[in-house]
């Protein structure tokens, strides 16, 4: 009785796999999954490279703001955003330059690339802007430029 039986558990082990077809469905189904989700991802993922630099853009305006406080004008194009880190040495040279900076360290936009600053700008005192994913002036979707100008007038 006690074999019969060793050879009943045996043969349900034997038997409990799955089959070819089973598995080729199931990664069949993933595939489709991955083929309906990925899109969306990626989608997110440019919101949210826009979302980034338009945060960083903010935390520049009030850093610069702070500094025309102080200094009673902007860093100049020469200057650029450094001058919010480390004091400017070139002119126009700082007055009440705060010694702690105005910002801890210049972050870079969400492709990896410095943001670029002019002073003055077209219409404006200044602008800081970035050349989009492709690093290259123009460019549409991700690959647009981005101004802290053209953010905020599109959000007001």
């Amino acid at each position: 009785m006690r074999n019969s039986r060793i050879n009943t558990l045996a043969a349900k082990a034997r038997q409990s796999g799955f089959t070819l077809i089973e598995i080729m469905v199931v990664v069949i189904i993933i595939g489709l999954l991955a083929s309906v989700a990925v899109p969306t991802v990626m989608d997110r993922v440019d919101e949210s490279r826009i979302q980034k630099a338009k945060a960083d853009f903010k935390s520049l305006q009030t850093a610069l703001k702070l500094y025309r406080i102080d200094n009673f004008v902007y860093p100049s194009t020469e200057q650029g955003l450094e001058a919010l880190v480390s004091k400017p040495s070139i002119a126009p040279v700082p007055r009440n330059w705060k010694a702690s900076g105005y910002i801890d360290q210049l972050q870079l936009d969400p492709w990896g690339r410095a943001y670029l600053y002019s002073s003055p700008a077209e219409g404006h005192d200044y602008d800081i802007y970035s050349l989009g994913a492709d690093g290259v002036s123009g460019g549409e979707g991700s690959s647009a430029d981005m101004s802290i100008w053209s953010q905020t007038e599109k959000t007001e």
